[in-house]
């Protein structure tokens, strides 16, 4: 029987704790663990009486982003970007708080995950990293996401040079709220938790409705436009070596470029 890849916690009648449950491949965004997630995001949205969901991982690295071994794949490639996409939009529409307690490293996708919650505790050796154009790939639909959360000059220096950052650095820019040891965390989401159920829960779901509406454009509309972006660049010749060049441990030899994109966005 195969592992399951997300685990449910409801023992509390007020919080559900999803926990992510690939640690021997970081947590990697397999198809089969979007797929778990999703139904699980999806149960929860429609359980009136929950007030928050904690989302953590089991093992040492919170997410490392997409199964790039899975990725190689290019059979896969609509699916699982159709079930990221869909993880990020239920996620952010999901009418309970939403916490995410991560420790270790989120990594492409990864960010995606904690940009989509309402809120971001983090262990004080958390990495989070944007490598994707060191992948031959676009970070497209974590930059809809984070874009919401620091200002435009460092999202370009995250999403353009594949930066790194340290818990520090994350919170100084605003992608994280807290940062404790890993000893903590789970205590520390459990007190944000116990604030979060002192508040009136139709009062919740309509503030985060009304901080969408405040947007420019509502986040899933975003995520659809950002999704071209995303597809292009897993069906690219670049991102064919990016990810080869990673599995196997060497530099990229990028192809030589064919023009310029000026293709029309609009």
């Amino acid at each position: 029987m195969t592992e399951k890849c997300v685990l449910i916690d409801s023992t509390d009648p007020a919080v559900t704790v999803i926990t992510l449950n690939r640690p021997l491949k970081r947590n990697a965004l397999s198809v089969q663990l979007l797929q778990e997630l999703l139904a699980a995001l999806q149960s929860v949205s429609q359980e009136s009486d929950r007030r928050v969901l904690i989302l953590n991982a089991n093992g040492p690295v919170f997410c490392a982003g997409l199964d790039l071994k899975e990725s190689a794949d290019r059979e896969n490639r609509q699916q699982s970007a159709d079930l990221l996409a869909g993880v990020y939009k239920t996620l952010v529409a999901c009418p309970q708080v939403t916490i995410a307690a991560a420790q270790g490293a989120a990594i492409g996708g990864g960010v995606g995950l904690l940009s989509a919650c309402d809120l971001a505790v983090v262990t004080d050796d958390m990495q989070i990293g944007f490598p994707e154009v060191k992948r031959g790939l676009v970070a497209a639909l974590v930059t809809a996401l984070v874009r919401r959360q620091v200002n435009d000059r460092r999202l370009r220096e995250l999403v353009l040079l594949g930066r790194t950052l340290s818990a520090a650095e994350a919170m100084s820019i605003g992608l994280v709220n807290q940062i404790t040891n890993s000893n903590e965390l789970m205590a520390a989401a459990r007190a944000l938790t116990a604030l979060a159920v002192q508040s009136a829960p139709l009062a919740v779901q309509r503030t985060k409705r009304l901080l969408d509406e405040l947007s420019p454009r509502p986040i899933a509309e975003e995520l659809n436009r950002a999704m071209r972006y995303h597809i292009e660049g897993r069906d690219s010749e670049e991102a064919i070596e990016g990810i080869n060049a990673f599995l196997e441990k060497r530099e990229p030899r990028w192809p030589p470029m064919k023009g310029t994109d000026r293709s029309n966005r609009t």
